[in-house]
């Protein structure tokens, strides 16, 4: 989903928007997987309860996208 831009592989990840949201706690929580786009969008999910308001909107709004999508 998300995260950071700090590579081609995490830039493709996530909108701008989640990009935005989440870059701050993707470096607070999760720094030692960056570049790695999956495992830092799993550690996001890991330490949900301690990311901003904002992360967590777009993580749970991501979330409810693709669950919306697979019904079709």
């Amino acid at each position: 989903m998300l995260i950071c831009a700090a590579s081609a592989d995490a830039a493709q990840r996530g909108s701008a928007r989640q990009r935005s949201a989440c870059t701050d706690d993707a470096y607070k929580f999760c720094e030692r997987y960056v570049p790695d786009a999956a495992a830092v969008e799993s550690c996001l999910k890991a330490n949900f309860g301690g990311l901003s308001r904002a992360c967590k909107a777009q993580i749970q709004g991501a979330a409810a996208a693709k669950k919306r999508g697979r019904r079709h």
